[in-house]
């Protein structure tokens, strides 16, 4: 009977975290660094901050994990609800499928059907509703995603959000609410 070989224990003479590191994720890519390095900076123009971490996730996925996964992060950067997230899945079909003008699509109940129909087609089951469209196209133009025609049924799209690429980049910064500002919020709540 032969022993379990024992794992080699590395250890750093310096700290290994200080410089960029990038971390190989089930075929993905994550790459940490400092914001305030080089040319990667955040300034809080307030206080004139420059520190904190940037992380950012390098993937390629194919055509229809990408439509997921953009579809997914406008619902979260826009906080969409489900009516949303499923009238801008519509949104993107029509886009792909069969958008007519550069800047404006059709986005009404005869999409709607086309749209169902070719999920259907391809054994996806997706509830999506008329009414639940509408609620859907409501906030869409809410976050300024699309934005109505003047023929009904027709919307301009906001290319700075919905566009052909095949390349994208969410950033979402999360800050700390320091204690001096909890302090000044309850102030002016109790004026």
């Amino acid at each position: 009977m032969t022993e379990p070989k024992k794992k080699a224990v590395v250890r750093y003479e310096e700290n290994p975290f200080v410089d960029d590191m990038i971390v190989p994720i089930k075929g993905q890519r994550v790459q940490i660094s400092r914001i305030g390095r080089d040319d990667n900076v955040l300034l809080n123009q307030a206080t004139g901050e420059l520190q904190g971490t940037h992380l950012t996730t390098y993937r390629k996925v194919d055509s229809e994990q990408f439509v997921k996964l953009f579809t997914a992060n406008i619902g979260l950067t826009f906080e969409l609800k489900a009516a949303g997230i499923k009238t801008f899945s519509v949104l993107v079909w029509v886009l792909q499928d069969r958008s007519i003008s550069k800047d404006l699509v059709p986005l009404d109940k005869f999409v709607l059907d086309d749209f169902l129909k070719a999920q259907e087609a391809q054994d996806k089951k997706l509830a999506l509703s008329l009414a639940t469209f509408g609620r859907g196209l409501a906030e869409l133009e809410k976050a300024k995603i699309i934005a109505k025609h003047l023929r009904q049924g027709w919307f301009f799209i906001n290319p700075n959000f919905v566009f052909n690429g095949d390349r994208i980049a969410f950033t979402t910064v999360i800050e700390r609410k320091k204690k001096a500002d909890k302090e000044i919020k309850l102030k002016e709540e109790k004026k």
